[in-house]
């Protein structure tokens, strides 16, 4: 379906909340971030994040998805157009929240691709395919999608479906460091946003209908070595 395909940035919820674009003659350049180039994204940041930003898969450490911007009121609703649109490549499902930093969207699409756009023009910055092998989605419940991204520094990191963690540079969207987090060889599937803290970022995975061991795991940022694991439940024979 075409719908699929499409980024309808003034319709999809998230977005829409998250920043109310130029074409509704609301929110300027210098309130959408930009004027903030290089922000380096941090536990304070996520927690005190302004209306023009939208640093974590939540929001905030909450994870209420509550913006507080106001610009949009009952008596202005109808005045909104739409701003831009982007194709994706496929038709497969769309389900990320994406990520506003300092004037640029951030987001993962279908089969764990990466992109960002300019947010006032709709421009494509930079693409990122980490190139999942197609028999990959076998393993998967609910279809090859990818739910987002977590933002730590100067970086930007993302689970892939073949269960590997992967750190790119927000600015060129150049992979930093890539770890596999999983047992390939079994049913894991990773399509969750990772969350960032501390200097951390902590990933799960999918699979148990299948019969894996589920965990959650944290990796150092600026490395990517694994710092702790926990198990969801106990080994065999539990």
């Amino acid at each position: 379906m075409r719908l699929n395909r499409k980024l309808h940035v003034m319709l999809a919820g998230t977005l829409a909340l998250a920043l109310p674009l130029a074409a509704c003659t609301m929110v300027g350049a210098d309130e959408l971030g930009t004027d903030n180039a290089g922000q380096v994204v941090d536990a304070q940041s996520i927690i005190a994040a302004d209306g023009a930003n939208w640093l974590s898969y939540g929001r905030t450490y909450d994870e209420q998805r509550h913006s507080p911007l106001n610009q949009i009121t009952a008596e202005n609703v109808g005045q909104l157009g739409l701003a831009w649109s982007a194709d994706m490549d496929t038709a497969r499902g769309q389900e990320a929240t994406p990520l506003v930093i300092d004037g640029k969207i951030y987001l993962t699409t279908a089969w764990s691709k990466a992109k960002a756009y300019d947010a006032l023009t709709g421009k494509v910055l930079w693409e990122f395919d980490p190139k999942v092998p197609g028999e990959t989605a076998v393993k998967a419940c609910c279809d090859v999608v990818n739910r987002g991204m977590a933002a730590w520094g100067d970086k930007l990191y993302f689970g892939t479906l073949d269960g590997r963690l992967i750190a790119l540079d927000r600015n060129t969207g150049k992979q930093v460091w890539s770890t596999v987090t999983v047992d390939q060889s079994k049913p894991y599937t990773i399509t969750g946003a990772p969350r960032a803290m501390g200097g951390l970022i902590v990933i799960g995975n999918g699979g148990a209908e299948m019969g894996v061991r589920g965990y959650v795991t944290a990796y150092d940022a600026e490395t990517g070595k694994q710092v702790w694991r926990f198990y969801t439940v106990p080994d065999m024979p539990g």
